[in-house]
């Protein structure tokens, strides 16, 4: 079986919601949720629909059904390009702190 050459169009699209994601901030810490470490894996289909995969910092955030509905709303506004946005919530690997990028760590005083 051949593997599959990524698209550059793809991945440009892929990274342009990636950025578009950095506007989604998570209410209770003030840091985007691409920065938090809670967005794993981000594909498009060669029909421009989306699926995102994330986590949430704990099991049972009452914030859940409303960062679904901003992840949604950005990425149709921000990327118009992209068709359909499935978000999918998953909790592997667990969400650590490790996960945050060096400016999360810094922006909530946690040291390296």
């Amino acid at each position: 079986m051949a593997e599959e050459k990524p698209n550059k169009d793809t991945e440009a699209l892929d990274d342009r919601i990636l950025t578009a994601l950095e506007d989604v901030i998570d209410p209770e810490l003030g840091i985007d949720i691409v920065n938090l470490g809670l967005i794993y894996h981000v594909d498009v289909d060669d029909d421009n629909n989306c699926e995102i995969q994330m986590t949430l910092t704990t099991m049972g955030c009452p914030l859940s059904d409303m960062l679904y509905d901003a992840i949604v709303d950005t990425v149709e506004k921000k990327v118009p390009e992209v068709k359909d946005v499935d978000v999918q919530l998953v909790w592997y690997p667990q969400w650590t702190p490790e996960l945050m990028s060096r400016y999360a760590r810094i922006a909530l005083g946690i040291s390296q």
